[in-house]
């Protein structure tokens, strides 16, 4: 199947990929429920009326249904990746139907471009952050999960009396924090941050090996400075993983 469109429907963000020339031409974030918006981008992207093969994945059921339920009332051909066996990846997981579609996709894009024989550290930087080790077989071997930089800045406050709500951080702030919520932005960023950098510290020790290390999601730009030159900042990466899954199913 060669789609015209891959979308990946997040918890925070829906993002579409315009396919062309066999890659992910062109990116846009779209709002959640906005018909008139989605017909608006199809029509920017020639995709007018019912055209287009649309390829669909979700970790946010109800949005995934309006967007399906849009595609097919225009009568645009629509394709939802919900099932691990579809994905052109070999999973050692007891339950590879329990890890999130999202982390799996990640890692068949990262098989497309980490060098033959490397293993590799893919970084998703959403909701919450996600950091997963794919072997130098191209297998998904599993990884860690941690709160996101706007889940715990939201934690935070809800479970606090006095602290506010504060901007997520953008970059890595001021060290010491002068004021309340500069102390929490300086701790909100360096345990996401530091959190990140550990668990690659301990995969490194693990493994006896040096992966390769991508970086994608919402809030990628704001880690991309602690983890080291030689990481590779990819926003499309789910967005790839859906095309080159698409384009692997008969």
């Amino acid at each position: 199947m060669t789609p015209d469109v891959v979308v990946d429907i997040g918890n925070t963000a829906i993002k579409w990929g315009h396919c062309a020339g066999g890659e992910v031409a062109e990116s846009v974030a779209m709002p959640p429920d906005d018909p008139a918006a989605w017909e608006k981008r199809a029509a920017q992207w020639g995709l007018g009326g019912s055209a287009g093969t649309w390829v669909v994945t979700s970790v946010h059921p109800a949005r995934c249904g309006r967007l399906v339920g849009w595609l097919e009332q225009r009568g645009s051909t629509a394709r939802v990746l919900a099932d691990a066996r579809e994905l052109p990846l070999h999973v050692s997981l007891e339950r590879p139907d329990y890890v999130g579609i999202d982390r799996l996709l990640d890692a068949v894009a990262a098989n497309g471009l980490r060098p033959p024989g490397r293993p590799a550290v893919v970084v998703d930087a959403g909701s919450a952050i996600t950091v997963d080790w794919i072997d130098a077989d191209g297998t998904f071997v599993g990884g860690a999960i941690l709160p996101g930089l706007r889940l715990m800045v939201q934690a935070l406050h809800d479970h606090t009396a006095l602290l506010p709500i504060i901007p997520t951080p953008k970059a890595a702030p001021p060290a010491p924090g002068t004021s309340t919520p500069a102390a929490m932005e300086l701790g909100v960023y360096w345990s996401a941050a530091g959190g990140v950098q550990a668990v690659l510290a301990a995969y490194r020790r693990h493994f006896d090996a040096d992966p390769a290390v991508f970086l994608t999601g919402g809030d990628a730009q704001a880690l991309v400075g602690v983890l080291g030159p030689a990481v590779t900042h990819w926003p499309e990466m789910t967005l790839e993983g859906i095309r080159l899954t698409a384009e692997a199913l008969k």
